[in-house]
């Protein structure tokens, strides 16, 4: 398929995308790593989870951005190398999402900042005051279930998240 057809596949995605609000995962897997798209741990029944929960913690957090979370529920794992220690994971899935602006989502300025921003930190164990970047750590959190690992409220940013796990 020549550059030119690669592109034009890209903006009709793009426009399905836009038209729903949200990156449709299977446009993203061709660009996720091999491990990325067969892990049981961080591959996409996770990004689906961490999608679901960030919507319920947008719907309770007032002022994130519910296209930032999709995008980074989407995208915060598609660069994992393996599922033991990859530091360096968020950052090339901050890289990712740098190229993809355009081609398979669109994104203001600002939310790019936010993506990007939350995507290169995931994995470092900070919490965040940003209201955003605080929603999409914490339903990458709220899925370490799935690890074995029960989630701190000392290591949630947001009250809809420590709520969620109380209720647990």
């Amino acid at each position: 398929m020549g550059r030119g057809s690669s592109r034009q596949k890209a903006r009709a995605l793009l426009r399905a995308s836009s038209e729903r609000g949200v990156v449709n995962l299977e446009h993203v897997l061709p660009y996720a790593t091999a491990h990325a798209r067969s892990s049981r741990l961080h591959g996409p029944d996770h990004w689906r989870r961490v999608a679901e929960i960030g919507a319920q913690l947008v719907r309770e957090t007032p002022g994130a951005d519910p296209h930032v979370v999709d995008l980074f529920a989407t995208l915060h794992d598609t660069q994992r190398h393996s599922d033991g220690h990859d530091p360096d994971h968020g950052r090339r899935a901050a890289d990712l999402a740098l190229e993809l602006r355009g081609s398979l989502f669109e994104a203001t300025n600002e939310q790019l900042f936010l993506l990007a921003e939350a995507l290169g930190g995931h994995a470092d164990g900070f919490l965040s005051g940003e209201l955003t970047i605080a929603v999409c750590w914490d339903a990458d959190r709220l899925d370490l279930g799935r690890c074995g690992i029960q989630p701190e409220d000392a290591f949630l940013s947001t009250s809809a998240a420590r709520r969620r796990l109380r209720a647990v």
